[in-house]
């Protein structure tokens, strides 16, 4: 049985559970299986000798994530080919392309975690009663080790962006 907390999350105040771990700056990160579209999954090698920032949201179609991945997008060309910016939601492979594809994004890798939420379960994010992923930020190095991890407290608040991105700037 996973492990379970509470009183670590809410939307609009009211409290939700998070099924899973909550992992810290110096861990060596979970892998993962996530779907980069319907066929096609992906898990953490496939981003070997990359610095990684992944973005966790619980839905592209609404406004702060929406932005959140937009700002994300933005600042991707000043990181250079050294990093990858990976935004998991549970949204459909079907729902994230055409989203990118609505917004013109197309720097940052869109990928799903909506089989088998095992990526929410094992990164801590997976909010049991909405079956969604909670905002969260996190930043790993060539060799997966955590270097920088933000659980948002309210799911309706932006993560602090300058924070994730001086993270993944000092490990260039």
């Amino acid at each position: 049985m996973a492990q379970e907390r509470t009183g670590v999350a809410t939307i609009k105040g009211n409290p939700l559970t998070l099924i899973g771990p909550e992992l810290k700056a110096g861990d060596t990160a979970p892998d993962f299986t996530l779907n980069k579209s319907l066929f096609e999954e992906v898990s953490l090698k496939d981003f070997e000798g990359k610095i990684k920032l992944i973005s966790v949201v619980p839905s592209l179609d609404t406004g702060v994530c929406d932005a959140q991945t937009r700002r994300f997008n933005e600042e991707a060309d000043s990181l250079g080919d050294k990093v990858v910016i990976l935004t998991v939601s549970v949204d459909t492979p079907f729902a994230q392309e055409r989203w990118c594809g609505a917004a013109g994004v197309d720097r940052v890798i869109t990928l799903s975690d909506y089989k088998n939420n095992s990526f929410g379960e094992a990164y801590g994010v997976l909010i049991k009663e909405l079956k969604l992923d909670m905002r969260a930020i996190f930043v790993l190095d060539e060799n997966n080790k955590i270097h920088y991890v933000q659980y948002l407290r309210e799911m309706t608040e932006h993560p602090d962006y300058e924070k994730a991105l001086a993270a993944v700037k000092e490990l260039l």
